[in-house]
């Protein structure tokens, strides 16, 4: 687990998460054009669940599964 710590809506947060999850964030946050704090932002706001790291987590599957599925479609 890696644990990095952002500043989010004002207020400091730390999100521990697997090195390959990280690397799966820095490539949404790359496509998206955004840093991996506003990214991480973007999650916070609209996330379902009450953990952060889950919801992360979350996201960067739907990511990958998204992905997945235009591939299969092309």
């Amino acid at each position: 687990m890696d644990k990095r710590s952002f500043s989010i809506t004002g207020h400091r947060t730390s999100i521990a998460l697997e090195p390959e999850f990280w690397r799966g964030l820095e490539a949404m946050a790359a496509e998206r054009q955004l840093s991996l704090a506003g990214l991480v932002r973007e999650i916070d706001e609209t996330r379902e669940t009450t953990n952060l790291s889950s919801a992360v987590r979350l996201a960067v599957l739907a990511y990958y599964r998204d992905r997945a599925a235009v591939s299969s479609a092309e």
